[in-house]
């Protein structure tokens, strides 16, 4: 009888070959049966990822490489099977590490945690811990690991203080200081690649929620933002460019959100379980700021906000605003964990109505502005954390200052249009 580990490596490789066909279908044109489960309902299509086309070509690009992925349970096929699990299983491929982030590689961790160093017991691999180690450190963990070559696969959700973003740029880096290559593949921003807004981080304020000088909603993808770190702020750091391949998506339009994707939605992180709370996170996120509940400890985090006193003349106000896409519920709500955990908070439930017109940062500086305003309570956290997330004192002191939401979101204008006009020469899609 065969063990049962083989048999177990015998069915991941077939679900490999199936993934495999699925990425060639989408190279040649060609469709084949099993792609029908797997359509968007809206479109009628399903965008490829960077790992789907790295099947497809029969991971070329890994030949004769010893292979470490970086991931989280983000990396998935469309019929969710873990990345990991598909590539160790099949012998084109040398997989000999794991290496996870913030949550960790099984996402078993809450926020600032992680897995720590361990054996994933379905494959055996060694799996390194990365969360909180940048520079020498991390290249010490490449180095250790006998990987030459490093694969970044993670679902990003499009703001810049979302920690992914970074530890693929610190892998980048580390790869320059060990001497390894490094692999991204692509994944879609799931609130579309139309545009960038909000403030752009000043480097005085570089903290793991945003090391570089880029937009607080930036509009790109991973591949994206690889090709543009490797470009404008790896050699700063590492002395010289990363030796970087990003594999491509096919299939995706920068007008795409989610849901017209045809992929699965797996949670980045504990407190990002939908679409539906990336879409406003990069905005909301900067109630973490403050003493106000963000949401963490409920059913919708980030899209609930509030503390105990807020009545209901918060949304009031909101709703006089009359801003873009989205309306203001009056709410309240018991967190089960974080801020307020067992007290009841009043409150707001952002509901947006139209996404395309839509700006989440805009709306997150109008939400403080009136928190500000209707609640004597309002404060900011101790440490000034609102400054790590906006990329400067400039959100809170005009806040402070009694500014209104349109003369905060004219402060960024000008380093937003020097952002646009570099992101613009490393977007790799078309089309609306």
């Amino acid at each position: 009888m065969e063990p049962a580990s083989l048999s177990r490596r015998s069915l991941l490789a077939a679900g490999a070959v199936t993934a495999g066909t699925a990425g060639v279908a989408a190279a040649t044109g060609v469709a084949h049966a099993t792609d029908a489960a797997h359509a968007a309902p809206a479109t009628g299509r399903r965008v490829r990822t960077g790992f789907d086309r790295l099947a497809a070509e029969g991971y070329r690009r890994l030949a004769g490489r010893r292979v470490g992925v970086v991931t989280n349970p983000t990396g998935v096929t469309a019929d969710v099977t873990h990345i990991v699990d598909v590539m160790h299983a099949d012998d084109r491929v040398n997989l000999i590490a794991v290496f996870g982030p913030e949550h960790g590689f099984r996402g078993t961790a809450q926020a600032g945690g992680s897995e720590g160093k361990s054996t994933d017991p379905a494959t055996g691999l060694p799996v390194y811990d990365t969360y909180g180690k940048s520079g020498a450190a991390l290249a010490a963990v490449f180095t250790e690991s006998g990987a030459d070559t490093v694969v970044f696969d993670i679902q990003d959700v499009g703001a810049r203080f979302y920690t992914y973003i970074w530890t693929l740029y610190d892998c980048m880096v580390a790869a320059v200081l060990a001497g390894k290559r490094i692999v991204v593949l692509d994944r879609p921003n799931p609130v579309t690649g139309r545009a960038a807004h909000g403030p752009v981080l000043d480097r005085a304020y570089a903290t793991f929620v945003g090391r570089e000088p880029i937009a607080q909603a930036h509009g790109m993808t991973v591949g994206e933002l690889a090709l543009l770190f490797n470009a404008a702020f790896v050699p700063r750091v590492a002395g010289r460019a990363a030796e970087l391949d990003v594999v491509p998506l096919a299939g995706w339009r920068r007008g795409d959100f989610h849901d017209r994707t045809g992929l699965p939605w797996v949670p980045p992180s504990p407190n990002m379980p939908t679409p539906d709370t990336a879409l406003v996170y990069a905005g909301t996120c900067l109630f973490e700021g403050t003493n106000l509940s963000e949401g963490r400890g409920t059913t919708r985090p980030f899209e609930l906000l509030g503390a105990e006193g807020v009545d209901r003349r918060w949304a009031a106000e909101m709703n006089a605003l009359e801003l873009p896409g989205v309306r203001f519920r009056e709410a309240y709500f018991t967190p089960t964990f974080s801020k307020f955990q067992g007290k009841t908070c009043g409150g707001v439930q952002l509901h947006v109505h139209d996404r395309a017109a839509y700006d989440p940062v805009r709306t997150g500086v109008a939400l403080l502005v009136t928190a500000k305003r209707v609640w004597s309570g309002f404060a900011w956290r101790a440490d000034h954390w609102i400054d790590k997330l906006t990329g400067s004192a400039t959100v809170r002191t005009l806040v402070d200052a009694g500014a209104g939401p349109d003369d905060v979101v004219a402060a960024w204008q000008e380093g937003l249009t020097a952002f646009r006009r570099v992101r613009a020469e490393h977007l790799l899609y078309r089309g609306r």
